[in-house]
C-alpha cells in the first residue's frame, strides 16, 4: 500500500520546548519537494513519548494540513495503554491520515497472545489501514514472527515496519506472510539488503537530511537494481551510522538545525548532542552533500 522513502519525521521545537509549526511546514514542503514518498508523523523521532495528547493531535492535524494529499500521511498511534491506542487511532483517522503505525505496547511487557489482542482489538474499533510496528531496543517486546503472521490474516493491518536491523528476521518475515503484508524496513543501515530481498521500503530516520538519496535508493532497490541502489545509498552510508551516535532523535534533530531548516529545540529527558560528536556528525552530512544553513 505504501512503498519506498518514508521518512520518520522529527517534530521541531523551540529553544523552550514549544513546537515550531513553521518549522514543520518548511519540513513537509522539503519532503514533498525531495520526492519522499510517505511521511511518517508523531513516531518515535516525532518525540511522541514526550508529547501530551493534545500536541499529539495537533502535528498530525498540521502535517495533515501541510501535506494537502500531495504525500500520504501516516500517524504514529502506539501506546502500551490499549484503550488509548484505539483513542488516538481513531482521532488520527479522523483527522485524514491515510494509514496508522502501532508500536508494540512498552513497559508492561505483554505476552504474544497479549500483542495478538492488541494489535487484535485496534484493528477491529478503527477501520483504518495499519503498520505494526517492532522496536524491541527501545520497548522492551519482540513482536515475533508467528505473532506478526497471526496479525497478517486481519484485512486492514497492512504492513510492518521491523526494526530489529537482523536481515536473517527479515527473510523469515518475508517468507512466511510477505504475500500478506508489505514489510518495511526500520533501520537504516540494513534497508537496502531488506528491500532488495522484498521489503516495499523503509521508515527512514536518514531521509530527514537527505530526501532525495533515499528516495533513489528505494526506487532502485525496490527495482531489483542493486548496483543503482548502492550507487544511491553510497554518499548517505555514513549518515546511517552517525544518526544514532546518540539516541534519535538527538543526532538528526541537530543535524537539520545545523542545516538550517529547525530551531534546535529538544525536550528532556533527550538532550542537545554532545559537544564532542558535532564535527564527526558534521563530516558525514558534508561527505553526503548535503548543504548545511547558517546555524555552525
Amino acid at each position: 500500500m505504501f512503498h519506498g522513502s518514508m521518512v520518520a519525521l522529527v517534530t521541531p521545537m523551540e529553544e523552550d520546548g514549544f513546537i515550531c509549526e513553521s518549522a514543520l511546514e518548511r519540513l513537509v514542503e522539503f519532503h514533498v519537494s525531495q520526492g519522499t514518498d510517505a511521511i511518517v508523523a508523531v513516531g518515535t523521532t516525532g518525540e511522541s513519548a514526550t508529547l501530551d495528547v493534545d500536541e499529539h493531535c495537533r502535528v498530525l492535524r498540521l502535517v495533515v494540513e501541510f501535506a494537502a494529499g500531495r504525500v500520504p500521511v501516516i500517524a504514529g498511534t502506539g501506546a502500551n495503554s490499549t484503550a488509548e491506542a484505539i483513542d488516538l487511532t481513531r482521532v488520527a483517522m479522523q483527522m485524514g491520515v491515510d494509514a496508522c503505525l502501532l508500536v508494540t505496547p512498552y513497559y508492561n511487557k505483554p505476552t504474544q497472545e497479549g500483542l495478538y489482542r492488541h494489535y487484535r482489538a485496534i484493528a477491529e474499533a478503527v477501520p483504518i489501514p495499519q503498520i505494526l510496528y517492532n522496536v524491541p531496543g527501545r520497548t522492551a517486546v519482540d513482536l515475533l514472527p508467528e505473532t506478526v503472521e497471526r496479525l497478517a490474516n486481519i484485512s486492514n493491518i497492512v504492513g510492518l515496519k521491523e526494526a530489529t536491523g537482523d536481515l536473517d528476521r527479515a527473510r523469515l518475515l518475508l517468507e512466511r506472510c510477505g504475500d500478506r503484508l508489505d514489510l518495511y524496513s526500520g533501520d537504516d543501515a540494513t534497508s537496502l539488503e531488506f528491500m532488495l530481498a522484498g521489503g516495499k521500503g523503509i521508515i527512514s530516520v536518514t531521509a530527514n537530511v537527505a530526501p532525495e538519496a533515499m528516495h533513489r535508493m528505494c526506487a532502485a532497490a525496490l527495482a531489483g537494481d542493486r548496483a543503482a541502489a548502492i550507487a544511491a545509498d553510497a554518499p548517505v552510508k555514513a549518515l546511517h551510522q552517525a544518526l544514532f551516535v546518540e539516541s534519535n532523535p538527538i543526532p538528526v534533530k541537530w543535524a537539520l538545525h545545523d542545516m538550517g531548516l529547525i530551531p534546535p529545540g529538544i525536550r528532556l529527558p533527550l538532550t542537545p548532542l554532545s559537544a564532542a560528536l558535532h564535527a564527526p556528525l558534521r563530516e558525514a552530512l558534508q561527505a553526503a552533500g548535503i548543504p548545511l544553513g547558517s546555524c555552525q
